[in-house]
């Protein structure tokens, strides 16, 4: 009976047509969200790696406090954390030692969260879907995330660096 009311409501193709668009015109934005959110990732990435290179004078005190370099007086959120904790290591992590290392940097963070570690494998697992991580097998068969550095500036000029110190060799 409910099929049969949907096929009698009045203007239903230009109510189809509405929905279809507007599903569309989600789906693309969505995509849109997750390119931004890995192209500020990258850019975050830069500037850090830059500061880290060059000292913190160079960004300055506004840049650094956006890029998360500097502590302010807030104290991050969960999934900046998680993602600033993936960021910084220097190798895949399973969903317990990134509960870990949050809890070594701000133990407050995880006094909210029911089950932490379904939290934070909740946000892992969101950050995956935005492109800025993904997983990986470790030994033993666990899951682990990494933090995926798209298009890093910084590796970019060292590449035209090592082209151009070849171009420049006489043989």
């Amino acid at each position: 009976m409910q099929a049969q009311l949907q096929t009698n409501v009045p203007g239903k193709g230009q109510i189809d047509k509405v929905i279809e668009e507007m599903h569309r015109e989600l789906r693309s934005l969505m995509l849109q969200k997750a390119v931004l959110a890995r192209r500020i990732g990258t850019i975050k990435q830069t500037i850090k790696g830059l500061a880290n290179l060059l000292g913190d004078d160079i960004v300055g005190e506004e840049l650094s406090e956006i890029v998360d370099r500097k502590l302010s007086t807030r104290t991050l959120g969960f999934t900046k954390t998680c993602r600033l904790v993936l960021m910084e290591s220097k190798c895949p992590l399973i969903s317990q030692e990134v509960r870990e290392e949050i809890e070594r940097r701000t133990p407050a963070l995880l006094a909210h969260h029911k089950d932490p570690l379904a939290s934070v494998t909740t946000v892992l697992s969101r950050l995956t879907r935005y492109g800025e991580a993904r997983v990986v097998v470790r030994e033993h068969g666990q899951r682990a995330w990494e933090w995926v550095p798209k298009h890093s500036t910084l590796r970019s000029s060292a590449a035209l660096v090592n082209i151009d110190a070849q171009d420049t060799t006489i043989g």
